[in-house]
């Protein structure tokens, strides 16, 4: 209870403080690149449900719709003001929306591609299925994109089984640190 309604509070905040710095970075997508400035990833989430996720667009609109790592040369497909949103980790303020409307938490495991049998099936082997996906998490603050998936659902475990306030808490800011130098990013 006390998480969800710590998730309200500082999604309602973000988007009411940080709309102006949301709508520059939709215009300024819209006038890098062609196409629509969010996309709207189709996620798995609590109880391996599908839902929208919107991020803003750092990819062109017509890369292929799998993980990053996955893409024979993922900078190609990366727009002008792509690379930066990701670095930055800009590209996932939107997220905001899907913490509010419930679909998502601000800490737990990131929520997997729609195609990510994989991981979905290391996830519901080690009951991390049953967690609200974070736009940050354990695993992200251990080394998000360059974690292999047996690690990534390790430290997804151990989130479960650890979990409270505070480490939420702890894993909030170290990924406003590590999002200040850009670390772990890969594309």
């Amino acid at each position: 209870m006390l998480k969800r309604a710590f998730d309200i509070v500082v999604a309602l905040s973000g988007l009411a403080v940080g709309w102006p710095v949301l709508l520059a970075l939709a215009v300024a997508v819209r006038l890098t690149s062609p196409g629509p400035a969010i996309h709207w990833s189709r996620r798995v989430g609590r109880g391996n449900r599908e839902f929208p996720m919107p991020k803003f667009r750092s990819m062109r609109t017509d890369t292929p719709d799998v993980a990053t790592h996955l893409l024979e040369d993922p900078g190609r497909w990366i727009t002008p003001l792509g690379g930066f949103l990701r670095k930055s980790s800009l590209d996932e303020l939107p997220q905001l929306w899907s913490v509010l409307a419930g679909d998502m938490s601000l800490v737990g495991p990131r929520p997997a591609l729609f195609n990510q049998d994989d991981l979905m099936a290391l996830r519901t082997a080690a009951g991390v299925d049953r967690l609200r996906p974070g736009v940050t998490g354990w695993a992200q603050v251990n080394g998000r994109d360059e974690l292999p998936i047996p690690e990534k659902v390790r430290l997804d475990r151990e989130y479960l089984e650890r979990r409270s306030f505070g480490f939420d808490l702890a894993i909030i800011l170290t990924t406003l640190r590590q999002a200040i130098r850009a670390r772990g990013v890969s594309h």
